[in-house]
C-alpha cells in the first residue's frame, strides 16, 4: 500500500482466487481510506468472485470487479476506461 501511495498510481488491481474477498477487500479498502486515498487510487477486484458479492464489494468502495471468464483484453480495457474517467474527473 505504502508503495503505491508514494508512487502516486491511479489503481490497485487484486485478484484472489481462495474465496477470501469478503475479508482482503474491506481491509484492503480500510488501509486506502486509513491513507486518504480511496478514490485517489482505484481498487480493482479479480477472480473466484460470486455474482452475489459483486454489488456489495461495489458499495464498499471497489471500482470495478473482473470476473474470471475475463479476457486479457477484458482486463486492458476496464483499467483504460476506469483510468481515463478517472483522470477526466480529476482534470475538470
Amino acid at each position: 500500500m505504502s508503495a503505491a501511495v508514494d508512487e502516486d498510481v491511479d489503481m490497485i488491481g487484486v485478484s484472489i482466487l481462495s474465496g477470501a474477498h469478503m475479508t482482503v477487500f474491506p481491509r484492503l479498502i480500510e488501509l486506502l481510506e486509513r491513507r486518504g486515498v480511496l478514490g485517489e487510487i482505484l481498487l480493482v477486484a479479480g477472480g473466484v468472485i460470486p455474482d452475489e458479492d459483486v454489488a456489495e464489494l461495489k458499495r464498499l468502495g471497489v471500482a470495478e470487479v473482473v470476473g474470471q471468464e475475463a479476457t486479457a483484453d477484458d482486463v486492458i480495457a476496464t483499467v483504460q476506461r476506469l483510468v481515463e474517467a478517472k483522470r477526466a474527473a480529476t482534470a475538470r
